[in-house]
């Protein structure tokens, strides 16, 4: 007998204030029909994607949930973000998307560590993704974790400030819009494309969930 069997009568772990991304995979069938589409709304509205320069990104106005070519699309996001509300036993099912757009990153392209404010849940979906930029990297939402670092003998999404998750084509992940997010510098040479989204309860959305930036970029006329 060890000298903890000695005392110890029960022993467990309780997982508390855990940070859930939900992550879908589309049916291939499914997914290279919809995203075709999208590529064809995408470069409808922006004739010149081969022109973004190296290091370079673009993206659409925050619209295009309102596009024919993103119905299916919508959809799964609608019947994913469900799916989180009652799991997370929110008693308020009424939700809705407030923002919609593309973002395509040329080669050598990063996107900084950024939160969506004013929105209860974000997400993204992938369109088109390459070997060297097919990654999306997820950060601690816990900033008091940083005051003591100690060294570990492996890294763990329970011992690491930044969790590196592999995505593809047809990938949809829905997180909490705190959740601190960022992507490495496109290691490709082609375009990385993807839709990102943020949804709120209906009865906050015409109050605060807007989009705190303006758009530049010029957009079809709805449809």
């Amino acid at each position: 007998m060890s000298e903890k069997d000695q005392w110890l009568e029960v022993s467990e772990v309780l997982s508390i204030f855990p940070t859930c991304v939900w992550k879908n995979q589309l049916k291939p069938e499914f997914h290279q029909e919809l995203n075709s589409k999208i590529l064809q709304l995408i470069n409808q509205i922006n004739p010149d994607l081969a022109k973004i320069p190296m290091g370079g990104s673009w993206q659409s106005g925050q619209d295009l949930y309102n596009r024919e070519q993103l119905v299916d699309l919508v959809s799964c996001i609608n019947s994913t973000a469900q799916t989180v509300l009652q799991f997370l036993k929110v008693g308020s099912d009424a939700i809705e998307i407030t923002a919609c757009w593309a973002t395509v990153n040329a080669s050598g392209a990063a996107h900084a560590m950024h939160c969506h404010p004013n929105n209860f849940l974000s997400g993204v979906y992938y369109v088109q993704t390459h070997p060297g930029a097919d990654s999306v990297n997820f950060h601690d939402p816990r900033t008091q974790t940083s005051i003591i670092r100690p060294p570990v003998t492996e890294l763990t999404s329970r011992n690491t400030d930044q969790v590196v998750l592999t995505v593809s084509d047809g990938m949809l992940l829905i997180f909490p819009s705190y959740l601190a997010h960022s992507v490495a510098p496109n290691e490709s040479n082609k375009l990385r494309i993807s839709i990102s989204f943020n949804l709120m309860f209906s009865n906050y959305a015409e109050r605060l969930s807007r989009p705190l930036w303006g758009s530049t970029a010029d957009t079809l006329p709805a449809e």
